[in-house]
């Protein structure tokens, strides 16, 4: 019997091409989180990211885990930060990456993906406007009143 008739192949394919079509609809909605944080932050931040590209990627490479000394990372703020001398004349671009499946991995229902895909971009542009993990942890335990 020819590929294209046999029952059992015809299925296979069918739920390959069901899982394709649910695994984009995945990297769709995740990136819809993504952008859906960038816009809710406060327009005085959200205006003066006009030249940093906000990108989403799977996985951290090896080289971005090496370079910051991290085994895994759900975002990444490559770039001058703001508030460094030059930095609207910087030659480099500056670069925020999100990772998706550590989020996928890390938080498991639909509301904690979404704050925490936030909080990442949060983050990620704190970075950018000059703000250190030391500051933003040390402000991080100021707001639980610690």
């Amino acid at each position: 019997m020819p590929d294209d008739m046999d029952p059992t192949i015809e299925a296979s394919r069918a739920a390959q091409a069901a899982e394709a079509e649910h695994a984009e609809d995945e990297v769709d909605a995740f990136d819809g989180l993504v952008l859906a944080a960038v816009e809710a932050l406060p327009a005085v931040f959200r205006d003066r990211l006009g030249t940093v590209a906000i990108v989403v990627e799977d996985e951290a490479t090896t080289y971005q885990l090496a370079a910051v000394g991290a085994q895994g990372l759900l975002g990444l703020y490559a770039g001058v930060p703001r508030t460094a001398w030059g930095a609207d004349g910087a030659a480099a671009p500056s670069k925020i990456t999100i990772f998706r499946l550590p989020h996928l991995r890390q938080f498991r229902t639909a509301e904690s993906l979404r704050q925490g895909v936030a909080e990442t971009v949060r983050h990620e542009v704190a970075h950018h406007f000059g703000i250190s993990d030391a500051r933003l942890e040390e402000l991080a335990r100021e707001s639980h009143g610690r």
